[in-house]
């Protein structure tokens, strides 16, 4: 049995293009099949570029190879999709490494940033809304054919979101469920970097530790954090935690 199209999917037309792919699944011959099935660059127009097990190997894979659509399974070892979402959160608004040397799109630009889109087993509603918040571009189930498959990474890449039909349904709910939230003056000063660092800091990471995770200097977390401190006028990191407690950010 197969997924019906993704929404708003055309039919296949690389025109020409390219798009540089990492698949993020814990099973090794669900990845060697996806590979097998998209992978031919010549009549797709899909280049795998990496493939990761693990939160921790997705998060290094994706930022050494800044991908213009990342295949992620929701449950892997080490915090599941959402945790590669977190952590790679930076990524999301980057000018991918390679930019203007015949990417994605040969003909108007490479589309910014490194965009996620949800390939699982699972098809609850949990899963594809969390992932959603945590900033994937669409969801669809591992039932999907090979070329509906090639058309959402293509979709994606464009910046479109794309779901399997039922799944669209759990989204349009959630969202239409959950009131606009106030606009917070404070938070809003941030950069979404600061924020980053603002959450770490507030979990109680050191700042070597944030270093590693967001690929950024020492150096460069100290200034984040000055930063934060002093427009959020606040004197030292205990009082980060507390700022950040209060408002539900850790």
């Amino acid at each position: 049995m197969t997924d019906a199209a993704p929404m708003g999917v055309p039919p296949a037309d690389g025109g020409g293009r390219v798009a540089r792919v990492v698949l993020v699944d814990d099973h090794r011959m669900f990845r060697t099949g996806v590979r097998a099935e998209i992978g031919r660059t010549e009549t797709t127009g899909i280049d795998v570029v990496g493939e990761a097990d693990d939160v921790e190997s997705a998060v290094r894979v994706v930022a050494e190879t800044r991908p213009d659509v990342v295949l992620l399974d929701v449950h892997l070892p080490g915090g599941g999709g959402v945790e590669v979402l977190r952590r790679s959160a930076g990524l999301m608004g980057e000018q991918p490494a390679g930019a203007g040397r015949g990417g994605a799109d040969k003909g108007g630009g490479r589309r910014e940033g490194v965009k996620f889109l949800a390939l699982s087993v699972s098809d609850a509603a949990e899963d594809v809304i969390g992932v959603i918040r945590g900033g994937a571009r669409g969801y669809v189930t591992k039932t999907i054919t090979g070329t509906d498959l090639v058309n959402a990474i293509f979709r994606i890449s464009d910046g479109d979101a794309v779901f399997s039909p039922r799944l669209a349904g759990f989204v349009l709910d959630a969202f239409a469920a959950t009131d606009t939230p106030p606009v917070d003056e404070d938070l809003d000063r941030l950069t979404q970097r600061e924020r980053e660092v603002l959450r770490l800091i507030a979990r109680g990471y050191a700042y070597k530790e944030i270093a590693k995770q967001l690929f950024i200097s020492v150096k460069t977390v100290e200034s984040h954090v000055s930063a934060v401190l002093r427009k959020l006028q606040l004197s030292n990191r205990h009082e980060l935690t507390r700022w950040a407690t209060a408002r539900r950010l850790v």
